[in-house]
């Protein structure tokens, strides 16, 4: 894979960013146009299942939210799976991390999201394996979770 500049990576990140942030809402848009005059059921908006995207919209949409200051490499909307690049607290140079969440249902339930991580430290200007801490994790699946479900909320109170 070639190494591409930070500026080519960052417009791709973005552009990422707002083509996996616009798919909910352009389902919405199709499904509004929808029903010539009727009068539309209500959907229970905490299955997410009326989208266009294979995974729960909410904890799509809250998992790059979470995770919106690392670099994406892959965000996949089909398939659930957001992959970052490594990322570096500027406060802590010689440390950084690579997330990967992966959504593997279409109700917003704890177990339908899963964050696996990845830790480098910088030793004798190597990067060096080190583990990760389990907490760590979990801190961001409860960021993640909690995102999830104030927009689900957000969503129900505007009907």
């Amino acid at each position: 894979m070639p190494i591409l500049p930070q500026s080519v990576l960052s417009r791709r990140t973005a552009a990422l960013r707002r083509l996996a942030m616009a798919a909910p809402l352009a389902a919405a848009l199709a499904l509004a146009g929808c029903g010539g005059g009727q009068e539309r059921p209500r959907a229970d908006l905490a299955a997410s299942n009326v989208t266009t995207i294979g995974v729960n919209a909410y904890l799509w949409r809250a998992s790059l939210d979470a995770l919106s200051f690392a670099p994406l490499l892959q965000a996949d909307a089909n398939g659930g799976v957001i992959v970052t690049d490594w990322y570096a607290n500027p406060q802590n140079p010689g440390e950084r991390v690579k997330l990967t969440v992966a959504i593997l249902d279409r109700d917003l339930r704890a177990d339908a999201l899963r964050v696996s991580g990845s830790r480098q430290v910088a030793q004798a200007g190597n990067w060096v394996d080190a583990p990760l801490q389990a907490a760590t994790v979990q801190r961001i699946e409860e960021i993640i979770l909690t995102k999830a479900r104030d927009l689900r909320r957000t969503a129900i109170a505007g009907e």
